[in-house]
């Protein structure tokens, strides 16, 4: 059983479990049209937050503009899909690569300098660059009227629907899988563990480094593309630097690393922030937040690693050789040895 489980198509095998029992809840109203918005966002705040886990839990990069990213993917996604494709359905899966390449691109050309920064300096940097993007979202209307400035883009063909969402996260999961296990994944790990070894031994870093700070941006992109098509309304303050710190929890409390981590992580994270706002009355909805930082005080008391921490499900984690047999020594060959 155990080598099944291992097996990469056994995971498939759990995913179309999960979707079968999911999709049957929906059918049937055990889960509401409610709960089922929530759902749908922890799915998508997953996509984005793997997008992070490469960069910072693989690589080891500190990174605070992933709301950057996920913001400019959700803005140009929207406005391709609303002012170009027209509610297309193909238009739609056009504008989420184009989100997901957009995103891609800036990440890529932002990471050619700051990407020589370490540590906090790299996060100081990456958090302006959120700033300076909210800041143009609040302003686009001086640029282009149809994104609505602070007032917001609305009008974006919904077209996202749970079954897209899933898959693509299928995906989104299969491709940060595959390129882990990879030559390029074993080289943006020892970039992590330490970089001036890495480079000593040949591997180049600020290549490595500035791969999966595209990869990561871009995923962030495919998520907000998801995200524009899902919620009606898309606003600045939805992409400031608050929704970095988001991600990164996510990343974090999951295990730095860890790609199960992220997926556990993420959905209860949305299903804490949902839940405590349908379980607590209204008058203590503002205490939210006090709630949210004991919640983190004593996870990171009593799971410092994070809840997964390195563990990997069986079909996540690289397959280990079989272990050979030692060969048997006949009684003539170790006499004749003597």
């Amino acid at each position: 059983m155990r080598k099944i489980a291992s097996e990469p198509w056994f995971g498939l095998v759990v995913a179309a479990a999960i979707y079968a029992v999911l999709k049957i809840a929906y059918v049937t109203g055990v889960i509401g049209p409610y709960w089922s918005l929530v759902i749908d966002q922890g799915l998508i705040m997953t996509v984005a937050a793997l997008g992070l886990n490469l960069i910072y839990g693989f690589t080891g990069q500190f990174s605070l503009g992933h709301a950057a990213f996920y913001g400019i993917g959700a803005y140009t996604a929207g406005l391709l899909s609303k002012l170009v494709f027209h509610g297309s359905y193909w238009g739609f899966v056009l504008s989420m690569l184009a989100g997901a390449a957009m995103s891609g691109l800036i990440s890529f050309l932002l990471g050619l300098p700051i990407l020589r920064l370490k540590s906090d300096y790299l996060g100081i940097a990456t958090l302006g660059f959120v700033v300076i993007v909210k800041t143009a979202l609040d302003n686009t209307d001086l640029f282009l009227p149809a994104a609505g400035g602070a007032r917001g883009l609305t009008g974006v063909p919904q077209l996202a629907s749970f079954d897209v969402i899933f898959v693509v996260l299928v995906l989104t999961v299969i491709l940060v899988r595959n390129i882990v296990l990879s030559t390029h994944g074993r080289a943006m790990v020892a970039v992590r563990e330490d970089e001036l070894a890495a480079d000593a031994v040949g591997i180049n870093t600020t290549a490595y480094k500035a791969m999966a700070f595209t990869i990561g941006g871009a995923l962030a992109g495919l998520a907000g593309g998801l995200y524009s098509a899902r919620y009606p309304l898309l606003h600045p303050s939805l992409f400031d630097f608050l929704r970095t710190f988001d991600f990164l929890l996510v990343v974090v409390l999951g295990g730095l690393g860890s790609i199960t981590g992220t997926l556990v992580a993420s959905m209860a994270w949305v299903f804490i922030l949902e839940g405590l706002r349908a379980i607590l009355p209204q008058t203590l909805v503002d205490w939210r937040g006090v709630l949210y930082a004991i919640i983190l005080i004593v996870l990171m008391i009593l799971r410092p690693q994070g809840l997964m921490g390195n563990v990997e499900l069986p079909f996540l984690a690289a397959k280990r050789p079989a272990q050979s047999q030692p060969a048997e020594v006949s009684k003539d060959a170790a006499i004749a040895d003597h």
